[in-house]
């Protein structure tokens, strides 16, 4: 198992969201979904949470220099640009290296409940997810093994998740998936300047994907979820 890996995927989410609060001073400040597909999107391109964190207080810093605040901040996509320069800046710094012997951040019990939980929920979506179903089933049954190898699991949670996506796009009419891309672009609107394009196509495709399977009332899959 990597020890650094699964330490800092099972936190990443978890402590942007606190670190957004607290810079913001609102404890009970919800992200919103867009919110969450951004921060996936530096999950996936790779930036450090040192960096978002970093990021987040170099933006705010910035806005309470202001003279005039006419708005709150509302939205984590105000920081984009502070933590791509960030991420840019603490490119090539070694990672700090946690001890070999450092416990996965959640127990054996808990993965299993979470692949049954997920199993059930995409069986109660229907037909067109039985196969998905079935295979966290077999997961959830041999959790045990799962759990030595924790990032392998989570690849083969995000094989089994693009299917399910499929399915899901499959059953959504022209008009819902042009409603979905209506919303986005109103949500994105104010951010645009503050993302690369690179940065925007995969926001866009995190964002719909989440929407989505909402829609359907599907789980995410990924252990980045099982919090």
């Amino acid at each position: 198992m990597n020890d650094d890996w699964i330490y800092n995927y099972y936190n990443y989410y978890t402590e942007i969201e606190e670190h957004f609060q607290k810079a913001r001073g609102t404890s009970l400040f919800r992200l919103s979904p867009l919110d969450w597909a951004l921060i996936e999107t530096w999950k996936e391109s790779g930036v450090p949470l040192e960096a978002v964190l970093r990021g987040v207080d170099a933006a705010f810093e910035k806005w309470r220099g202001r003279r005039s605040k006419v708005q709150m901040v509302n939205s984590l996509a105000f920081c984009a640009q502070a933590v791509l320069t960030e991420a840019q800046r603490v490119a090539g710094t070694p990672a700090p290296v946690r001890p070999s012997d450092s416990p996965a951040p959640f127990p054996l019990d808990d993965l299993r409940e979470f692949l049954v939980r997920n199993a059930a929920a995409v069986r109660r979506a229907g037909a067109p997810y039985e196969e998905i179903a079935t295979a966290l089933e077999r997961l959830a049954n041999d959790a045990e093994t799962q759990y030595q190898d924790l990032e392998e699991l989570d690849r083969r949670l995000t094989v089994i998740e693009e299917k399910m996506i499929a399915a899901a796009r499959n059953r959504q009419s022209e008009e819902q998936l042009l409603e979905t891309r209506r919303q986005l672009t109103a949500q994105l609107r104010p951010y645009r300047s503050k993302m690369t394009a690179e940065h925007l196509a995969l926001l866009e495709k995190q964002y719909l994907e989440r929407n989505l399977l909402e829609n359907e009332k599907l789980p995410r899959l990924s252990l980045f979820y099982l919090r």
